[in-house]
């Protein structure tokens, strides 16, 4: 039984490592998160959950941009520049709407960070008009979120929202360790032969 569940375990991980797989080291740094985050992402509500208990229902609601994430690879493959585009649009998507569904009193704006991070990392010097779109989304969601979301679907004591914002900075915190270890040694694409 162990060796056919690490056999399962193999064949899942090259599936993923062949669905990630690109040419340009960037859109795989860019498939690499994505992948991550779309795997992590059913975790979040119940992180919230252990902290908040059945107050944390609408984070379940985040898990709508989890196709999105997921999608960041397929679209890579087709158009590599699109897809690096489309991760930090998704993480900020993904934000806007987990400050409307805990709010922003969660501090869950922080992964606004990572957004800019890699809306700067993610683009070579010659497509910096391509950067622009990506970049400026966390600053608009940022500078626009508290007048635009309204009142949370969800409010939590002040020692849960103590809570909820150390798990978010440890998140974030975690994004940017991620980030930071896959980030291509080079990136010069190289074309498969």
């Amino acid at each position: 039984m162990p060796s056919r569940l690490l056999n399962i375990f193999r064949s899942i991980s090259a599936s993923l490592g062949a669905y990630k797989h690109n040419p340009d080291p960037l859109a795989l740094l860019a498939n690499t998160v994505a992948l991550v985050i779309a795997g992590n992402q059913p975790f979040y509500p119940l992180y919230l959950h252990a902290i908040v208990g059945t107050a944390a229902w609408p984070a379940w609601l985040t898990l709508l941009t989890m196709p999105l994430f997921a999608a960041i690879p397929a679209v890579s493959r087709r158009h590599p520049l699109a897809g690096r585009m489309m991760l930090p649009i998704v993480g900020v998507a993904n934000s806007v709407l987990a400050v409307k569904l805990i709010g922003v009193e969660t501090a869950v704006e922080l992964f606004l960070l990572p957004c800019v991070l890699l809306a700067t990392i993610l683009f070579r010097p010659n497509e910096r008009s391509a950067m622009l779109v990506p970049l400026a989304c966390p600053f608009a969601a940022y500078f626009v979120l508290d007048a635009a979301v309204g009142t949370p679907l969800a409010l939590f004591s002040d020692a849960e929202y103590r809570a909820i914002i150390g798990m978010h900075a440890f998140s974030v915190a975690s994004l940017f360790a991620l980030i930071g270890f896959v980030f291509p040694s080079s990136t010069v694409v190289t074309h498969d032969s």
